[in-house]
Protein backbone atom coordinates (compact mmCIF):
# COMPACT_ATOMS: atom_id res chain seq x y z
CA UNK A 1 0.00 0.00 0.00
CA UNK A 2 1.33 3.14 -1.15
CA UNK A 3 1.31 5.41 2.03
CA UNK A 4 1.03 8.86 0.90
CA UNK A 5 -1.64 8.14 -1.82
CA UNK A 6 -4.29 6.36 1.28
CA UNK A 7 -3.48 9.00 3.27
CA UNK A 8 -4.46 11.37 0.43
CA UNK A 9 -7.40 9.17 -0.29
CA UNK A 10 -8.69 9.38 3.53
CA UNK A 11 -7.96 13.15 3.47
CA UNK A 12 -10.42 13.75 0.68
CA UNK A 13 -12.83 11.02 1.66
CA UNK A 14 -13.48 12.74 5.38
CA UNK A 15 -13.42 16.08 3.62
CA UNK A 16 -15.99 14.82 1.18
CA UNK A 17 -18.14 13.44 4.62
CA UNK A 18 -17.75 16.96 6.78
CA UNK A 19 -19.02 18.47 3.50
CA UNK A 20 -22.24 16.20 3.37
CA UNK A 21 -22.71 16.23 6.96
CA UNK A 22 -22.64 20.95 6.31
CA UNK A 23 -25.03 19.95 3.30
CA UNK A 24 -27.41 17.94 5.26
CA UNK A 25 -28.01 20.84 7.71
CA UNK A 26 -25.70 18.83 10.67
CA UNK A 27 -23.23 21.72 12.51
CA UNK A 28 -19.54 21.45 11.33
CA UNK A 29 -16.90 23.74 12.13
CA UNK A 30 -15.23 25.66 9.42
CA UNK A 31 -11.68 24.51 10.08
CA UNK A 32 -13.19 20.66 9.62
CA UNK A 33 -14.51 22.00 6.13
CA UNK A 34 -11.27 24.06 5.10
CA UNK A 35 -8.59 21.33 6.41
CA UNK A 36 -5.55 20.67 4.89
CA UNK A 37 -3.64 17.62 3.90
CA UNK A 38 -0.90 18.81 5.98
CA UNK A 39 -3.51 19.47 8.94
CA UNK A 40 -4.89 16.16 8.64
CA UNK A 41 -1.42 14.15 8.23
CA UNK A 42 -0.17 16.25 11.74
CA UNK A 43 -3.96 15.55 13.48
CA UNK A 44 -4.39 12.12 12.26
CA UNK A 45 -0.79 10.84 11.44
CA UNK A 46 0.73 9.86 7.63
CA UNK A 47 1.18 6.35 7.70
CA UNK A 48 -1.32 4.49 7.10
CA UNK A 49 0.41 0.87 6.79
CA UNK A 50 1.13 1.40 10.25
CA UNK A 51 -1.94 2.07 11.13
CA UNK A 52 -1.58 5.78 11.36
CA UNK A 53 -3.89 7.24 10.73
CA UNK A 54 -6.27 4.19 12.53
CA UNK A 55 -9.71 4.58 10.60
CA UNK A 56 -11.66 4.16 13.99
CA UNK A 57 -9.52 7.83 14.79
CA UNK A 58 -11.60 9.51 11.91
CA UNK A 59 -14.94 8.94 13.70
CA UNK A 60 -17.51 11.78 13.18
CA UNK A 61 -20.51 12.61 15.19
CA UNK A 62 -22.31 15.38 14.81
CA UNK A 63 -25.37 17.35 15.66
CA UNK A 64 -27.88 19.21 13.67
CA UNK A 65 -28.29 22.60 13.50
CA UNK A 66 -32.18 22.80 13.81
CA UNK A 67 -32.62 19.84 16.30
CA UNK A 68 -28.89 19.09 18.42
CA UNK A 69 -30.88 15.89 19.83
CA UNK A 70 -30.37 14.84 16.23
CA UNK A 71 -26.92 13.11 16.03
CA UNK A 72 -25.60 11.42 13.61
CA UNK A 73 -22.30 9.26 13.53
CA UNK A 74 -19.88 8.68 10.88
CA UNK A 75 -17.70 5.36 10.96
CA UNK A 76 -14.55 4.30 9.27
CA UNK A 77 -14.72 0.37 9.45
CA UNK A 78 -10.95 -0.89 9.51
CA UNK A 79 -12.55 -4.30 7.49
CA UNK A 80 -12.30 -3.68 3.63
CA UNK A 81 -15.19 -5.69 3.42
CA UNK A 82 -17.65 -4.96 6.47
CA UNK A 83 -19.81 -7.93 8.09
CA UNK A 84 -22.55 -8.24 10.22
CA UNK A 85 -20.36 -8.21 13.45
CA UNK A 86 -18.94 -4.51 12.85
CA UNK A 87 -22.40 -3.43 12.00
CA UNK A 88 -23.74 -4.93 15.09
CA UNK A 89 -20.70 -3.01 17.36
CA UNK A 90 -21.86 0.38 15.74
CA UNK A 91 -25.58 -0.63 16.53
CA UNK A 92 -24.47 -1.38 20.02
CA UNK A 93 -22.26 1.86 20.08
CA UNK A 94 -25.23 4.06 18.97
CA UNK A 95 -27.35 2.22 21.80
CA UNK A 96 -25.39 3.51 24.47
CA UNK A 97 -25.16 7.43 23.40
CA UNK A 98 -29.07 7.43 22.07
CA UNK A 99 -28.11 7.98 18.87
CA UNK A 100 -30.46 6.66 16.00
CA UNK A 101 -28.55 7.75 12.37
CA UNK A 102 -25.12 6.85 11.22
CA UNK A 103 -22.81 6.99 7.85
CA UNK A 104 -20.80 4.08 7.47
CA UNK A 105 -17.56 4.82 5.32
CA UNK A 106 -16.34 1.49 3.73
CA UNK A 107 -13.20 0.19 2.00
CA UNK A 108 -14.57 -2.44 -0.46
CA UNK A 109 -17.90 -2.99 0.40
CA UNK A 110 -20.27 -4.60 2.84
CA UNK A 111 -21.40 -8.82 2.77
CA UNK A 112 -24.64 -9.90 2.00
CA UNK A 113 -26.08 -10.30 5.04
CA UNK A 114 -24.04 -7.15 6.46
CA UNK A 115 -26.19 -4.82 3.86
CA UNK A 116 -29.83 -7.15 4.81
CA UNK A 117 -28.94 -6.07 8.84
CA UNK A 118 -28.88 -1.90 7.69
CA UNK A 119 -32.98 -2.69 6.19
CA UNK A 120 -33.29 -4.92 9.49
CA UNK A 121 -32.47 -2.01 12.13
CA UNK A 122 -35.09 0.21 10.27
CA UNK A 123 -36.81 2.47 11.58
CA UNK A 124 -35.11 2.34 14.83
CA UNK A 125 -31.72 2.98 13.31
CA UNK A 126 -31.34 4.44 10.23
CA UNK A 127 -27.88 3.42 8.45
CA UNK A 128 -26.51 4.63 5.10
CA UNK A 129 -23.04 3.38 3.78
CA UNK A 130 -20.85 4.82 1.20
CA UNK A 131 -18.15 3.10 -0.53
CA UNK A 132 -15.00 5.19 0.02
CA UNK A 133 -14.21 5.43 -3.73
CA UNK A 134 -18.14 7.08 -4.08
CA UNK A 135 -16.63 9.86 -1.67
CA UNK A 136 -13.44 10.77 -3.19
CA UNK A 137 -14.90 13.68 -4.47
CA UNK A 138 -18.10 15.84 -4.05
CA UNK A 139 -20.24 15.30 -6.80
CA UNK A 140 -22.90 18.18 -5.72
CA UNK A 141 -19.72 20.49 -6.10
CA UNK A 142 -19.45 19.48 -10.04
CA UNK A 143 -20.41 22.40 -12.41
CA UNK A 144 -22.48 19.99 -14.32
CA UNK A 145 -24.23 18.77 -11.16
CA UNK A 146 -27.13 21.52 -10.52
CA UNK A 147 -28.21 22.47 -6.98
CA UNK A 148 -30.86 20.00 -5.02
CA UNK A 149 -33.85 22.04 -3.88
CA UNK A 150 -36.82 20.62 -2.01
CA UNK A 151 -39.39 21.56 -3.66
CA UNK A 152 -42.55 23.62 -2.41
CA UNK A 153 -45.78 21.67 -2.47
CA UNK A 154 -47.30 23.51 -5.16
CA UNK A 155 -43.84 23.41 -7.23
CA UNK A 156 -43.88 19.28 -6.67
CA UNK A 157 -47.95 19.92 -7.91
CA UNK A 158 -47.14 21.73 -10.87
CA UNK A 159 -44.47 19.29 -11.54
CA UNK A 160 -46.29 16.38 -11.33
CA UNK A 161 -49.55 17.95 -13.43
CA UNK A 162 -46.53 18.39 -16.72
Amino acid sequence: MDDEYETYKLWRVRKTVWQLCHDRGYLVAQSELDQTLEGFKLQFGDKPSERRPNRIDLTILVAHSEDPTDQMFIFFPEEPKVGIKTIKSFCQRMQEENITRAVIVVQLGMTPSAKQSLGDMAPKYILEYFLESELLINITEHELVPEHVILTPEEKTELLMR
